[in-house]
């Protein structure tokens, strides 16, 4: 993925990144083009843009838009600003390139892992899932005109994803992936591939069996696990518990202040017993973070 290094020129395109980033960190360097120091820093940008693609790096030339440096308290160069869903989370001033380099990992990470967070749920949100430019009504490229076609000859159920409607999804999604271009088409989950691969399984008689494939035990129970980043499978939900244990667990992270969702396994036979052999866990309530079993209420009690 090419480094995400973008320059503002006025009040408004700044404005613009900010919206279009959403949930990625946003690096600015308000900068002066006569100081020596600001020249090296953009070499130290450069090199971070490099090492943290899902990061946006933007370069802003102070003087030439005042009013963006009046509004935050811009008085030397260079300065750094970071942004994140529009509002400023952090600054470093002075080119101090250890302090810069500390803060875009620190604050980095947590972006790249609420992004991938929603990647996951995006990924599990269709059995078939095609990202591409545009609409199946309205492609906007003509790869993703021609995948469309060959899904709809097909007769195969898909729903898509406009990625020039989300820029974090669009870049995020390539190094998630590991797939630098689009379109992208999903099974459970799983990349298929793009248009090359697509055009050759249709070729050869495998699209109609990898897309037409029902969603086996192993596949709906692997997407309801990374349904979201935290859920605990248990009798009944978090508003009416139906045994002991999980009234306790769901307790336990009301009161830790935990964001999380649940699944009743009393209305879902298969569910119940299949996650039992799939996590080797012979019990319920079962907790599970980033798809990852964390045990059942002993194991929450102690962690």
């Amino acid at each position: 993925m090419a480094a995400a290094m973008v320059v503002a020129g006025t009040a408004k395109q700044f404005q613009e990144v900010l919206e279009k980033a959403k949930r990625s960190l946003v690096v600015v360097h308000f900068w002066a083009p006569w100081a020596p120091q600001c020249l090296q820093m953009n070499e130290v940008m450069t090199e971070l843009s490099k090492e943290y693609p899902h990061v946006i790096f933007v370069k802003l030339e102070a003087e030439s838009v005042p009013e963006v440096s009046e509004k935050y308290e811009i008085s030397s160069v260079p300065t750094f600003l970071f942004f994140k869903n529009c509002q400023k989370v952090d600054r470093v001033d002075g080119a101090h390139a250890p302090d810069l380099t500390k803060k875009v990992q620190q604050h980095g990470e947590t972006a790249k892992q609420d992004l991938n967070d929603q990647l996951r749920k995006l990924l599990n949100s269709a059995p078939c899932l095609l990202f591409m430019k545009g609409t199946p009504q309205e492609p906007r490229c003509g790869f993703s005109r021609k995948i469309v076609e060959i899904l709809n000859e097909r007769n195969i159920r898909f729903c898509t994803f406009d990625i020039l409607s989300d820029e974090d999804v669009r870049q995020g999604l390539k190094v998630y992936s590991n797939w630098p271009t689009y379109p992208q088409l999903y099974m459970n989950g799983e990349l298929v591939g793009g248009f090359d691969i697509v055009k050759e399984l249709a070729e050869t008689g495998e699209l109609e069996k990898t897309c037409h494939t029902e969603m086996g035990l192993e596949h709906r129970l692997k997407a309801l696990i990374n349904k979201s980043r935290v859920i605990v499978f248990m009798k009944g939900n978090r508003g009416l518990a139906k045994c002991g244990f999980s009234r306790t667990i769901v307790g336990i992270l009301n009161e830790a202040g935990v964001e999380y969702e649940t699944f009743d396994i009393l209305e879902d036979e298969e569910v119940r017993q299949g996650l039992k052999t799939f996590s080797n866990w012979p019990t319920y309530p079962q907790l599970y973070v980033n798809g990852e079993l964390i045990g059942g209420l002993d194991i929450v009690k102690v962690t």
